[in-house]
């Protein structure tokens, strides 16, 4: 579907219009809340910039790029829901991918991958199994058993598509579906032993991906032509991984930046001091200046995540100090702090005079 929305853009904006007008005028029930949707989603597929990193990395991608989404998840199957039995949209003037003889694409596949922390702040490569649909190579993927010739389909007297009319207010609207009994294909053939007439049989395969620096749970990674084959010579699906990242017990991420939070204790935030701190370089020195309140945040520049398609710019990571006070003193600590006290009381009953 998405292969079609790019290639035929000007028509695709008539026919969306036309369809929208219709769906309005005709008061579906959720028509506005479907409208404000749709009209999202094309501004995602108008946008070259938006629909590159939205097929990339998925709607986390423009999240991470700073740019809303609107209220959808995937633009593509807005628009495929939409015009859903008609035929990949035959009946508008676009052609549909069921017509006689001609070759289908393949479906698109889902592969969920689980990350840790750190494999998904700086990017990895991972070798991944997984199981498609392949073109049968007893029938050459025509799924027709060799030897054997087909013959036209009764149904559809050899078109690939039967086509419904319905009465609108707006006049006859005619629907272009797929033959149900030949698929599409326009003939009927005796099945492949093999595929049993679908042309492919599954098959497992293992492939390199590399997954780029700064993805986060809810990424979407898209690898083309590596889904289901097409049949009769069609193209093949892509291949959509879908990013899960593990939590760290003790960095936490937010956005591109990651949050720490420190302990120190009361004479350290008075004085202040040098501590070393986690984070996803290793341990790293921290300097407390002196005077330091409690809940004060520090900023490590350039220690969180890196952006997506830009790895030379990261975020930073923002740690909490905790001032630490005791509960118990000795003796004689508390001996020293009742001496800082009358001194600090001295120092408040001089300058007030």
């Amino acid at each position: 579907m998405s292969k079609n929305l790019h290639r035929h853009g000007s028509q695709l904006r008539h026919t969306i219009s036309s369809f929208l007008f219709l769906f309005l005028y005709c008061r579906e029930p959720g028509a506005e809340e479907k409208f404000k949707e749709i009209s999202n989603a094309y501004e995602v597929l108008s946008d070259d910039e938006k629909r590159s990193i939205y097929d990339r990395y998925g709607e986390a991608g423009l999240k991470g790029a700073g740019m809303g989404t609107g209220d959808f998840s995937n633009p593509f199957d807005i628009f495929e829901s939409l015009f859903d039995g008609l035929g990949g949209m035959g009946g508008m003037g676009m052609g549909g991918r069921g017509s006689r003889n001609r070759a289908t694409e393949g479906e698109d596949q889902i592969y969920n991958l689980v990350l840790n922390f750190k494999e998904a702040v700086f990017g990895v490569e991972k070798e991944i199994e997984i199981t498609r649909l392949e073109s049968c190579n007893t029938c050459d993927g025509s799924g027709a058993k060799p030897g054997t010739k087909p013959t036209t389909c009764g149904t559809c007297g050899g078109q690939g598509q039967v086509v419904s009319s319905a009465r609108t207010p707006l006049g006859v609207f005619q629907q272009v579906m797929t033959c149900s009994s030949c698929s599409g294909t326009g003939e009927i053939s005796t099945p492949c032993n093999t595929c049993n007439g679908d042309g492919r049989v599954r098959k497992s395969k293992r492939i390199s991906l590399k997954v780029p620096a700064g993805v986060d749970s809810g990424s979407r990674l898209r690898v083309r032509s590596e889904g289901n084959a097409g049949r009769r010579g069609g193209p093949p699906g892509d291949l959509f991984v879908m990013i899960e990242v593990l939590a760290d017990p003790v960095l936490k991420r937010d956005d591109t930046n990651i949050l720490y939070t420190c302990k120190v204790s009361y004479i350290d935030a008075i004085l202040g001091t040098t501590l070393k701190v986690p984070t996803v370089d290793g341990m790293v020195d921290l300097r407390i200046p002196p005077g330091t309140q409690p809940n004060t945040t520090l900023v490590m520049g350039k220690k969180g995540v890196p952006l997506l398609n830009k790895r030379n710019m990261r975020g930073d990571q923002l740690v909490k100090v905790q001032v630490e006070i005791p509960k118990r003193l000795s003796t004689e600590e508390r001996k020293l702090i009742e001496e800082i006290a009358n001194l600090n009381k001295a120092k408040a009953t001089s300058s007030s005079r």
